[in-house]
């Protein structure tokens, strides 16, 4: 029986993804689960498995490819797929309709708050993103000739559209003159300019990183704090640690234990805004900015708040280490509650990161840097570190930040070292 194998979704907040090599070739026979298809999201890249067992006779999507979810992909001559819902096999896409296919709308998206106005319209996630970044009424993408399966709108109609809008003259409002204004120019290369396509990762991270910045009233707050002491015991014990532990102590691990008291704390820290109240979360589930070549990868810690300090420094070498490898998975970016960003690691000072969408409040760790500092009338060189909260605040006030805060302060400054001190950190 010829089945359709489809793109999946690979994780909430994923609505596309890239072909990037297949595993199998038309006329193999393929076991279910075996890996069928190397596919590469925004966030991880991931072999995907046959949803059933069978032989593969059509490749729809060549490598390169980037699709909507829910496309067919590939036509498997199947031996125990799962029939549909109605009891009746779906009919193959052809390959020149499946490059324009976009899949329809979950029921709700995230940044998809205008219901499109024309009715039956249904725009896929990446439209809705596509209208949102470009300020298109979805009222208004709603009454686009749509080309794609069944008439929906396609990202390329979208453009189409916005390119014959810029051309169109200016039409003043009814009852007032006005001279039409110049329409903004799309940006173009110039001579001697090199235009780089957007990778996936470096698309999503735009994107998501946009509708943060218009949906999340951004404040902020910066504490200092004297990391001296710790300093001090990291430089004398971290060979020790490192031979008794098998992993790098790193400054990391003990912001990481830091934030996670004070998000017992404050758990106001640890929780997201909805329409119908704030959320508050009860696992603590720590994400953590990961350095990559094309941009930043949030990996998580998941239940931090039930790991020693130990535990926490293991799990972040692993992810590390994973994520320079490019060998991160799904289940190690997704759930995050809370997120710490170390641009201190690059010679950073004072920083003031982006909130990601869905959680409440991001913290940077800055560089630790000699300074001199008055202590008791006197003046002392000291290792001196910014904590910068970035908050929504609709969810909380300032005075809950910088208390937030001030706890980790605490935290980090009053660690006397010695074996004893690291079990109750």
């Amino acid at each position: 029986m010829p089945t359709e194998v489809k793109m999946p979704q690979l994780g909430e907040s994923t609505y596309e993804g890239t072909i990037g090599k297949w595993l199998k070739q038309p006329g193999d026979k393929i076991e279910r689960f075996e890996p069928l298809v190397e596919i590469i999201t925004d966030k991880v890249n991931v072999e995907m498995p046959a949803p059933f067992g069978g032989t593969l006779t059509k490749v729809l999507i060549t490598e390169g490819t980037t699709v909507t979810v829910g496309t067919p992909i590939a036509v498997m001559e199947t031996t125990d797929a799962a029939p549909s819902g109605d009891g009746e096999k779906q009919p193959a896409v052809p390959e020149a309709q499946v490059q324009k296919t976009e899949a329809p709308a979950p029921a709700a998206t995230v940044g998809a708050k205008e219901e499109a106005k024309e009715e039956g319209a249904r725009l896929s996630p990446v439209v809705r993103k596509l209208a949102e970044e470009r300020g298109v009424p979805l009222s208004e993408v709603a009454q686009i000739q749509g080309s794609g399966a069944g008439g929906r709108v396609t990202k390329e109609d979208v453009l189409k559209h916005l390119e014959t809008r810029r051309s169109a003259p200016t039409a003043a409002p009814a009852g007032r003159s006005a001279a039409p204004g110049p329409a903004m120019p799309a940006p173009t290369p110039a001579t001697g300019d090199q235009l780089v396509k957007l990778t996936p990762l470096r698309r999503s991270i735009a994107q998501r990183m946009a509708q943060s910045k218009r949906e999340i009233p951004h404040a902020y707050g910066v504490i200092e704090v004297d990391m001296t002491m710790l300093v001090r015991w990291r430089e004398l014990h971290k060979e020790q640690w490192r031979a008794r532990e098998g992993v790098n102590i790193t400054y990391t691990a003990f912001f990481v234990k830091a934030a996670v008291e004070a998000l017992k704390a404050f758990p106001m820290v640890n929780s997201t805004w909805s329409e119908d109240g704030i959320i508050f979360r009860k696992a603590i589930n720590m994400g953590l900015g990961v350095a990559v070549e094309d941009g930043l990868i949030v990996a998580v810690i998941k239940q931090a708040d039930q790991k020693s300090l130990v535990g926490i420094a293991r799990e972040l070498d692993a992810l590390g280490k994973k994520a320079r490898d490019g060998k991160l998975t799904l289940e190690d970016v997704q759930g995050g509650t809370f997120t710490i960003t170390n641009p201190g690691v690059f010679g950073s000072i004072w920083s003031m990161p982006i909130i990601l969408p869905g959680q409440a409040a991001i913290l940077a760790t800055d560089a630790i840097v000699k300074r001199p500092v008055v202590r008791d009338e006197g003046i002392a060189i000291r290792d001196i570190m910014h904590l910068g909260l970035s908050f929504d605040h609709r969810i909380f006030d300032g005075a809950v930040a910088d208390q937030f805060l001030m706890r980790i302060r605490e935290k980090l400054e009053k660690f006397p070292g010695g074996d004893a001190a690291l079990a109750d950190f």
